[in-house]
């Protein structure tokens, strides 16, 4: 049986259910592209997944704490760029702006967070390794 959660909405933006969306991967399900991965991420983060974060990062540049900060929420995503990526390729780069609202007290502040990612696949698994934001 699918958890209510699973039926709404991916936050990703696809327009797709996050069971039929992104939900397949925060469950172990390898990502086809960078840019599927990098949506799954953004997800995670929205939803709180720290477990997918973990272990979509590459280890070489992984921080010893991913988790979620459960005050921020995560309000949309826009793909802005990609190069390379594809499912033949072994590295990419996913550009994207994710807006967010953060409560501190009772005053929400706004803001888009603008990131060019690089992703590197390894041993057949697409993985996060840094950013430029900018």
């Amino acid at each position: 049986m699918t958890s209510p959660v699973f039926s709404r909405p991916c936050p990703c933006g696809s327009g797709a259910t996050l069971d039929a969306c992104c939900g397949r991967l925060l469950r172990g399900e390898p990502a086809s592209t960078a840019e599927e991965l990098m949506r799954s991420r953004y997800t995670a983060h929205a939803v709180g997944d720290a477990d997918h974060l973990f272990r979509t990062w590459h280890p070489r540049t992984r921080p010893t704490d991913v988790a979620p900060d459960p005050a921020l929420q995560w309000t949309g995503l826009t793909i802005l760029d990609r190069g390379a990526g594809g499912p033949e390729d072994d590295t990419g780069v996913v550009e994207f702006a994710a807006s967010w609202e953060l409560t501190v007290g009772s005053t929400p502040e706004h803001g888009v967070l603008r990131e060019r990612s690089r992703f590197a696949r390894r041993a057949g698994r697409w993985l996060y390794v840094d950013g430029d934001v900018g």
